[in-house]
């Protein structure tokens, strides 16, 4: 059964999840996660798209999924390098420190506290989001116009989209769709209707917000169990 808390590490969530081999559907969040298959560390990338995760039946896999725009600066690479890729941790830090945290965390009587000390221990520096890319995040997520965001935070619309790049992988159009797509998937598995789900969330209509979900999701809202129509 998956399960999830709040870690000790800023903004983050830990997870863990047995594995029957299956693929899993796993949705585009504007996050990052650091990822423990059962036998080696993987950094997940921002997706664009959902994402077909498969892993070793009998496996527990472990996350440690970090706030929009904090990964970067823990693991030391800009976002939009690992763009809806999963990236083994020793291509991105030392292989041999990398092999020895792989052989600690594998007799961890808990991967997801492991990975927490990972990120505590290795992390390049404490996973705080710049204020300025804060702020985009939080305007972001209000739906507020490209424009608008760039001209409050001091960038032109072309530096906006270089820093959201860095920071969370893709540029601040597409994280506003993700942003808005998880927002309103998680009103919709509370019970609300979709043609209201969507006129709250700033969709046209049921049809638009159907589409985003295929679109971003790869299925239809059937598909992710949520369907009431009004």
């Amino acid at each position: 059964m998956y399960r999830e808390r709040p870690s000790p590490i800023l903004g983050a969530v830990a997870w863990t999840a047995p594995s029957d081999g299956t693929p899993t559907r796993v949705l585009p969040d504007g996050c990052m996660d650091l990822l423990w298959f059962g036998d080696r560390l993987v950094v997940a990338g921002p997706d664009t798209a959902a994402f077909l995760s498969v892993a070793p039946a009998g496996a527990t896999v472990a996350g440690l999924r970090f706030a929009p725009g904090s990964a970067p600066g823990v693991l030391g690479l800009p976002a939009h390098v690992t763009r809806d890729q999963r990236v083994p941790l020793a291509e991105v830090w030392d292989p041999a420190t990398v092999r020895r945290l792989e052989e600690e965390v594998a007799v961890a009587a808990s991967p997801a506290r492991a990975l927490e000390r990972i990120a505590a221990r290795h992390g390049r520096r404490d996973p705080a989001v710049d204020p300025l890319l804060a702020e985009v995040l939080r305007r972001t997520a209000r739906d507020e116009a490209i424009g608008a965001i760039a001209h409050a935070v001091g960038l032109s619309p072309r530096q906006l989209h270089r820093r959201s790049l860095d920071a969370f992988g893709y540029g601040p159009k597409l994280l506003a769709r993700v942003l808005r797509l998880q927002r309103a998937l998680a009103r919709a598995r509370e019970g609300t209707g979709l043609a209201t789900v969507a006129a709250e969330h700033g969709y046209a209509d049921q049809a638009h917000l159907a589409r985003d979900v295929r679109d971003l999701a790869g299925t239809t809202l059937g598909g992710l169990g949520v369907g009431r129509a009004a």
